[in-house]
C-alpha cells in the first residue's frame, strides 16, 4: 500500500514530514530523501535505532564538500550539533537524507518556526534531539551521494551504471 501527500511550495523537509503525521502516527518513522542514493542498505542502522527504545538517529557520511549539507560536530561519541549549509564547516561529516524518529518529532515539528530561507528545517529537528539528549547517529558504510545538482545527479547516475565505482561525495 503506497500514500503520498503534495508539498505545495518550498517549505523545508520538516515541513513536508508533518505532511505524513496522519498515516504514521505514533509509529517510529524513517524518513529517506528522494534524491539520496546509497551503495549499501540501513538495515543494521534500522536495527540499532529500533534498540534504542526512544530518540532519532541520523546517519553521517565524510564529504569534500560540507558546506552543501547539515554538517555534525561529534564529541566523545556524540553528535552536540548540527549546522545547516555553514560557510566554515567545523567538520566534514554530512548529515544525509535518512532520519529516523519516534512519535515525538510531530510535536516537535508543530513547534518550529521557519528558518531565514522560509522553511522548517529537519536540522531544527536534529537539534531539538540532540538537545533531549536522544540522538544517536551511524557512519553509512559505502557511497553516498546527494543527486540534488546536476553535477551530483550526473555523478550518481555514472556510480549506478558503473555498479557504484570507489568515489564516495
Amino acid at each position: 500500500h503506497l500514500n503520498y501527500t503534495y508539498q505545495e511550495g518550498e517549505g523545508g523537509i520538516a515541513e513536508a514530514l508533518g505532511l505524513c503525521e496522519h498515516w504514521v502516527g505514533k509509529d517510529d518513522i524513517c524518513v529517506v530523501l528522494g534524491d539520496n542514493l546509497i551503495e549499501k542498505n540501513i538495515a543494521k542502522a534500522v536495527s540499532d535505532f529500533k534498540q534504542q527504545g526512544r530518540g532519532a538517529k541520523i546517519l553521517l557520511k565524510e564529504v569534500h564538500d560540507p558546506e552543501r549539507f547539515g554538517v555534525a560536530t561529534v564529541h566523545s561519541g556524540r553528535v552536540v550539533e548540527i549546522v545547516e549549509k555553514p560557510k566554515q564547516p567545523k567538520s566534514n561529516l554530512a548529515v544525509i537524507g535518512i532520519y529516523m524518529y519516534d512519535a515525538r518529532v510531530w510535536t516537535i515539528i508543530h513547534t518550529l518556526e521557519p528558518s531565514d530561507r522560509g522553511e522548517l528545517e529537519i536540522t531544527d529537528v536534529n537539534n531539538w534531539y540532540i538537545r533531549d539528549g536522544s540522538m544517536t547517529y551511524g557512519v553509512l558504510d559505502g557511497w553516498w551521494t546527494d543527486a540534488g545538482t546536476f553535477e551530483s545527479l550526473h555523478a550518481a547516475a555514472g556510480r549506478v551504471r558503473e555498479g557504484g565505482a570507489n568515489r564516495v561525495d
